[in-house]
């Protein structure tokens, strides 16, 4: 690749985090500005943006479970959003065929059709992206979110299939049997490789050999390898270390699908209209989202989020209208302005992400009205009943934190944790613990105004995501908390910011854990008197 093409990759990604977006607006920008100047898309940025779409299904495999899939609200709700975003985009685009744009030229509703159905997908990567900046991907929206576009992925190797005429082989029917004979030959593997590049070296390997090439063999759709193949050893004790030691090629693989995006092509006055009405009615899918998941009992809130995450059209839905231009089902013109749109979403789609809990906070006695009256198990509120110290955030910190203060106070302690198979395992192991999320507005409401839990004298927050604490401690000063706060930072600029908040105690993860260390090496180890 072309040292410029990175030079202008990395400076349009900095300046648009600089201004609150997130760096991928600026990958985009940069490959229209490169297509712009005459640059072509070539095979080194095709690789690269694939190898990081396979990576990013491979890590999203690894972080998933196959019963998610199975809740009604996402499976049903994918596949009715799907149905009825589908006919929608396709009557818009039906009705602006009667214009006079040569981009409608000869243009059916078979067409219209095509063209709703890949606008119907929601992106993948982008929302994946999100959802790990915020640090929600195991969080109840985050999971909802996450299984929808698994299902609608589903949906795009059927059409694969159908219209692109790539039936698989017929080998493809072993590839189950074959799954289930390695899996535990793959396991063992991952028990004895240990740390570091070879940790890394086998996730490549996973992903790119035993699941992508595999499928691509018996002709199967090699992503889709990837994805399942994560899935097999999800349940793995070192699945979420695989996870993260693979993270970084990720995102930087993914600046090429980004720049590619951009490359694919300039586009005319009338293409550009067509795309920011087409951006524009991303509007009417979020309603449909939110519409649809609370007729399945999921709550507002958690609807209005997954709808937010989903704010956009996809990569794939350019991946189905490359296979209609190249079976002649719908103009050439179309897939770029498909690829407008789905920039111009991203860039929509950002400032209201960061913005939703505030979103939600401004709208919620509206969007309540939309609720059902039974929710779901996983997505509720639940009473904190006579507690006096609550611990946010149950990872190895916040249960470490718990443990200390429960061997004090006992079931005073309350540990709150929105990943529902991190509360269901520690219920297990006895920690009294339920499922709540600190960036709820909703259960401040309901735990400090409505019930008036005045019992509460101390609450600690352990979350990873800087954001939930101080979306936390901003939601207690509403309600008038007047107990004590206290939160971790792992960076000077967090400190700073809760030290302004006026939080009771700012425990500086790092620094602390150097000065815990050396206190329990000298009272451990007798390393004699100075001389």
């Amino acid at each position: 690749m072309d040292p410029l093409w990175l030079a202008i990759a990395f400076a349009l990604g900095l300046l648009v985090k600089l201004i609150g977006f997130p760096p991928m607006v600026g990958y985009l920008i940069a490959g229209f500005t490169l297509k712009y100047f005459g640059a072509e898309p070539d095979d080194l940025i095709q690789t690269i943006s694939e190898l990081g779409i396979t990576l990013l299904l491979f890590t999203i495999g690894l972080k998933l479970r196959i019963k998610d899939l199975l809740h009604r609200e996402i499976w049903g709700g994918a596949s009715i959003h799907m149905l009825l975003v589908t006919l929608l985009m396709g009557l818009i685009v039906f009705v602006l065929s009667f214009s006079s744009l040569h981009i409608f030229a000869n243009f059916d509703w078979k067409q219209a059709l095509i063209i709703g159905f890949a606008l119907s997908f929601s992106s993948t990567i982008y929302a994946v992206k999100i959802l790990e900046d915020k640090s929600e991907l195991k969080s109840a929206y985050g999971v909802l979110s996450i299984g929808i576009l698994i299902i609608q992925d589903i949906f795009a190797v059927l059409y694969i299939v159908i219209v692109a005429g790539k039936l698989p082989s017929i080998w493809a029917i072993g590839i189950p049997v074959l799954f289930v004979i390695i899996r535990p030959l793959l396991l063992l593997i991952l028990d004895k490789i240990g740390h570091g590049e070879i940790l890394v070296l086998y996730g490549f390997f996973l992903a790119l050999v035993v699941g992508a090439e595999l499928f691509k063999i018996v002709g199967l759709k090699a992503d889709l390898g990837a994805l399942i193949v994560g899935i097999l050893i999800s349940n793995h004790k070192k699945a979420k270390e695989l996870a993260n030691s693979l993270m970084s090629f990720k995102d930087i693989f993914l600046i090429g699908f980004f720049l590619s995006i951009g490359l694919m092509g300039l586009p005319t006055l009338q293409i550009f209209k067509v795309a920011i009405v087409l951006a524009l009615a991303i509007n009417l899918k979020v309603i449909l989202y939110f519409f649809v998941l609370t007729r399945f009992k999921v709550r507002a809130r958690t609807s209005l989020f997954t709808s937010l995450a989903l704010a956009n059209f996809s990569e794939f839905g350019l991946i189905v209208a490359s296979i209609a231009v190249a079976k002649n089902l719908i103009p050439s013109d179309w897939l770029v302005a498909i690829a407008i749109a789905v920039s111009i979403t991203f860039i929509i789609s950002a400032p209201l992400n960061s913005k939703a809990h505030k979103i939600y906070s401004n709208l919620k006695d509206y969007l309540r009205r939309f609720e059902t009256q039974n929710r779901l198990i996983y997505d509720k509120t639940f009473d904190i009943g006579d507690a006096e110290i609550l611990v946010f955030g149950m990872g190895k910190l916040g249960l470490s934190v718990y443990n200390q203060l429960n061997k004090i106070h006992g079931r005073k302690v309350l540990g709150l944790d929105y990943n529902y198979d991190i509360v269901q395992k520690l219920k297990k192991e006895g920690i009294i613990i339920q499922q709540d999320d600190a960036s709820d507005s909703e259960f401040w409401e309901s735990t400090f105004k409505t019930s008036n839990h005045h019992d509460v004298k101390l609450i600690m927050l352990c979350m990873n995501d800087h954001k939930s604490n101080v979306f936390a401690i901003e939601q207690l000063k509403i309600t008038g908390f007047n107990g004590n706060i206290a939160a971790i930072a792992r960076f000077e600029d967090e400190r700073k910011q809760l030290e302004k908040m006026n939080v009771d105690a700012v425990y500086d993860i790092y620094s602390e854990a150097g000065y815990g260390f050396a206190n329990h090496v000298c009272s451990s180890v007798d390393i004699g008197s100075s001389r």
